[in-house]
Order: C-alpha cells, then structure tokens, then sequence
C-alpha cells in the first residue's frame, strides 16, 4: 500500500492501495482495510474520483464520507 500524502493534515486516512477496477483503503488507528470497486455498490464513477483524490493526497477522506462511507465491499 501508498501512503497517502495527507495535504490537509488532518486526514484519518493511513494509505491506500489502487488497482484497475478497485481502491482499498487503510485508516489510522485500525487494521482493517475497506476496498470500493467497480462491480460493488460504490461502482465506477465513485470509485475514479477516489483513485483522483488518492493521488491527489487531498480530499479523499471527505469524499468517503459524503459519497461511499458505507458502501464498502463486504
């Protein structure tokens, strides 16, 4: 996994992991990691905005829990 940059400071995200049609995502504090993908419930358009904002290292923290917070494969 990448570390994610954290531009803000103030991000609860650890790092993150991208592939072709997915995103998996650690968060501080917790060992779990939480994946979003194409063919689960946060499909695709959510999925290339969070790969963006990953890349970014601003705003995906914000953005998962305004669009997928709980919409994580399972």
């Amino acid at each position: 996994m990448e570390r994610y940059a954290n531009r803000s400071g103030g991000s609860g995200i650890h790092s993150y992991e991208i592939g072709y049609d997915y995103i998996k995502v650690k968060f501080n504090g917790t060992a779990k990691i939480y994946q979003w993908s194409y063919l689960g419930r946060a499909g695709q358009r959510h999925v290339d905005s969070m790969k963006l904002l990953a890349k970014k290292g601003s705003g995906l923290n914000s953005y998962i829990n305004l669009h997928v917070k709980f919409k994580y494969d399972r």
